[in-house]
């Protein structure tokens, strides 16, 4: 007899760190904070606290909701959704920074733009765009900055939509423990019924061996 298993109730496990857009939302992070030390004031300026902690939100919801989520797809849908409203934050931010400094959004069809989209498109790790930061200009991390928040979000969003769609089709772990129980129970009457008609077998069984040796005692009798 097969019993539920635990993953019946709760969903595999997510490994946050091998999502594309967790990744990305790191190298957001530690650029943010590059930023932040080479073009913004060390001191007195509250906007290097508020996109330090922006990019780090973004990050780290991804994080919690991934881990929560377990348990509770509302929890992880609810926070990943932080995460991306945190990266918008950040990319008004980063846009703030340009047009306060007179410095160019790239064009989207821009040749410059195209290569970047393409090389933020194919590395998602801060190690892939450390070497490049101390040759950067802030015209130039910006826009990068801005690409991968945009690219980021746009994951999320199609990550978003596959964990709604599974809500919808699966239900919470209350819906996943019921279905699980409900299983379990419809297994066990299963099982009583097998049982139950093979005992009926047995005893009509033994009823039938018991009239043939009754015969036989009979015809045996001098």
């Amino acid at each position: 007899m097969e019993y539920p298993t635990k993953g019946k109730v709760l969903k595999k496990t997510v490994v946050w760190k091998d999502l594309y857009f967790y990744r990305k939302s790191d190298a957001i992070y530690q650029l943010t904070v590059d930023f932040c030390h080479r073009f913004l004031p060390a001191y007195g300026d509250r906007t290097v606290d508020q996109m330090v902690q922006a990019a780090r939100s973004g990050k780290q919801n991804i994080v919690e909701g991934s881990e929560d989520g377990q348990t509770s797809s509302e929890m992880e849908i609810k926070l990943i959704n932080v995460a991306r409203g945190s990266l918008q934050e950040l990319r008004s931010d980063y846009q703030d920074y340009l047009n306060t400094h007179k410095l160019p959004l790239w064009e989207m069809e821009s040749e410059r733009m195209k290569r970047l989209r393409d090389f933020c498109h194919a590395h998602n790790d801060y190690s892939d765009y450390a070497p490049l930061v101390e040759k950067m200009s802030d015209e130039e991390m910006a826009n990068l900055l801005l690409t991968l928040c945009h690219q980021t979000d746009k994951m999320m969003t199609a990550y978003l939509e596959k964990l709604e769609h599974r809500f919808v089709t699966e239900g919470g772990i209350k819906e996943r423990m019921y279905a699980a129980r409900t299983g379990y129970r419809a297994q066990q009457d299963a099982h009583m019924k097998a049982l139950e008609t093979e005992n009926a077998q047995l005893k009509a069984e033994i009823a039938r061996l018991k009239i043939k040796l009754e015969e036989a005692l009979r015809n045996n009798k001098p």
